[in-house]
């Protein structure tokens, strides 16, 4: 199995590819034309990337069977084109989890005590303890998350440890409350208490501050607007280490000239495609905003745990055919019923079933076979797209001795 890197990845991931029994192309500069030019010349049937763009163009130009994005978010990879086309698509969940949110609650205690503007006025010589005196504090106050996956799970806990209050919006609960207890929280600490909103705008009414770890999605996008922002107290400080595109950017930069808005980035509507250029951003040369480089992952630690899950799903892929974290399966077939097929364990039996069905143009979406102990006898579990007829039931019942019993069921 060839495996192309195109992107900066830790040297224990690429000995762990190569003890795995893979052969492993790395180029970290690969991206746009090149990259294309590699997959062909390559014929790598793997590609590992970080931040860079994969496009159906790529996709086309190779033979990749499965490409892993070595981080969470796989926004900048074709996952239309790429189911289009049988690739599965992978990432690492929660491996940077811990790196995340260890930024953003630095990004808080930053803002909250002006740290960058300390260091700022010391070197140029100024002393002003009168002014950079001034502080809220956290302990006591109350963080609103937009999000509970790992990442908000992770600044929670840490946010509970300096005493804050914890409220909640999540996807994940719109079912009801869940026990906030299983996600490592302290549900008995009647100074740090714990929250479920059921609206993000409850959230912003309750929060000093506001951490955003929202995915991106059709129903996320520009979610954090205007009308949001304005539920947000004055002087609030708010948080984004998700991504740009959950946020009005243009209606940030209002609330922070309007109302006081203290604001920490670590991404942005138009970065860099690559890790150094110009960022053009506006906001950031606003005041009263601190900004980071998205660097949010990009501790050795994250890292490392990122390597060697790609490792393990390359390897899982390898030797089993399966993909952890695969990103792109339906979660629903266009199935509408199933046919079980209790059958001899003998050659040409599911072929004999296969090919009825393809002469009734009903279309197999999944499949799985059984054996029973012995490996004398089987059953065959077959979702189709629609129901076969009568005549084709007995068709292929009667077909093959070695097939035992059907039994159509409605999904």
């Amino acid at each position: 199995m060839i495996v192309l890197v195109a992107d900066q990845f830790e040297q224990s991931g690429l000995e762990g590819l190569a003890e795995a029994g893979c052969e492993v192309v790395y180029d970290a500069g690969l991206k746009d034309e090149g990259l294309t030019r590699a997959l062909t010349e390559s014929g790598a049937d793997v590609l590992v990337v970080r931040s860079t763009k994969v496009s159906a163009a790529m996709m086309d130009a190779g033979s990749l069977s499965l490409i892993v994005r070595a981080g969470a978010g796989y926004n900048t990879i074709d996952v239309a084109a790429a189911s289009a086309r049988g690739i599965y698509v992978s990432n690492c969940p929660g491996k940077n989890s811990i790196a995340v949110a260890e930024l953003a609650l630095g990004l808080i205690l930053a803002l909250d005590r002006r740290i960058p503007d300390n260091v700022a006025a010391l070197r140029e010589g100024h002393w002003n303890k009168k002014e950079f005196s001034r502080a809220r504090g956290l302990y006591g106050r109350t963080l609103g998350l937009l999000g509970f996956g790992s990442i908000g799970q992770q600044l929670a806990r840490r946010a509970q440890a300096c005493g804050m209050s914890v409220v909640i919006w999540s996807r994940r609960f719109a079912g009801g409350a869940d026990d906030l207890g299983q996600y490592g929280l302290d549900t008995t600490n009647r100074e740090a208490t714990l929250a479920i909103a059921d609206t993000p705008g409850a959230v912003m009414d309750a929060a000093d501050v506001l951490s955003v770890h929202l995915a991106l999605a059709p129903e996320t996008r520009g979610l954090v607007d205007a009308s949001l922002l304005r539920r947000l107290k004055p002087g609030a400080i708010f948080i984004n280490t998700a991504r740009a595109e959950v946020v009005d950017y243009e209606a940030l930069e209002a609330a922070v000239r309007d109302r006081g808005l203290r604001v920490g980035l670590d991404v942005y509507r138009e970065e860099p495609s690559t890790g150094t250029g110009e960022l053009t951003d506006p906001i950031v040369k606003l005041p009263q905003v601190y900004g980071t480089h998205h660097i949010g992952a990009s501790t050795e630690q994250a890292q490392e745990a990122i390597a060697a899950e790609t490792v393990r799903i390359v390897r899982t892929f390898k030797e089993s055919g399966r993909v952890p974290n695969v990103v792109n399966l339906a979660r629903r077939t266009p199935a509408t019923h199933m046919l079980i097929v209790r059958h001899r364990d003998r050659p040409g039996v599911l072929a004999h079933v296969f090919d009825a069905l393809r002469t009734g143009d009903i279309n197999v979406q999944e499949t799985e076979n059984i054996v029973f102990d012995g490996a004398k006898a089987a059953v065959a579990r077959i979702n189709l797209d629609g129901p076969p007829s009568g005549p084709l039931l007995n068709e292929i019942e009667s077909g093959n001795p070695d097939i035992l019993s059907l039994q159509l069921v409605t999904l």
